[in-house]
């Protein structure tokens, strides 16, 4: 089975780059979320879980931030997109920075609004993420080859491939497939 390049990425290197690009982002965005649901759950108790929110609401942001860019420069210029179930992985990989970018504006202060729509704000754009993010988990885990994409032959085989197509040309080929299949048994 062949992979996409997303799951390539996240298995090279192990166990750094699946730490990096996936545990890292998605545990800060798990527990972003319980907070949420704690301060939604007792809002009149829920100062600790707010301070965990804004502070871990920038740092998801701007974590996520550098890893788009490094994403972006160093990883995506280097790879061949293996048909459209890599470019959906990859693509919704890399719009997980909209939503968390959009959270750490707004725990600065620069995006949002009134407390009770930011709020708001806050979980539709958590929610965003989660869905953005599963939809890269989802595809990057299918084979690449049932959108179509069929991977580059070895050049070895290429060549074979090529003298067995200029053999057929000239008859040479398929001459001496018919004379080996009648062989005379005295």
């Amino acid at each position: 089975m062949m992979m996409t390049n997303y799951m390539e990425v996240l298995m090279s290197n192990q166990p750094w780059n699946l730490i990096a690009f996936m545990v890292l982002p998605v545990a800060m965005a798990e527990l972003l979320t319980a907070a949420e649901l704690f301060i939604l759950a007792r809002p009149e108790q829920s100062a600790g879980w707010k301070r965990l929110s804004h502070g871990l609401g920038i740092a998801l942001g701007l974590y996520f931030l550098g890893v788009f860019l490094y994403f972006v420069l160093h990883i995506l210029p280097g790879i061949s997109l293996r048909g459209w179930i890599d470019e959906l992985a990859i693509a919704a990989y890399l719009a997980g920075v909209l939503p968390l970018g959009a959270i750490a504006l707004q725990e600065l202060g620069l995006f949002g609004g009134p407390s009770a729509k930011r709020q708001w704000h806050h979980i539709l754009l958590l929610i965003s993420f989660l869905v953005v993010s599963h939809i890269a988990m989802i595809f990057g885990m299918v084979d690449p080859t049932l959108s179509g994409w069929q991977p580059p032959m070895p050049q070895t085989e290429m060549q074979h491939m090529g003298h067995m197509h200029h053999m057929d040309q000239t008859g040479m080929g398929s001459s001496m497939h018919h004379d080996s299949m009648h062989m005379d048994h005295n």
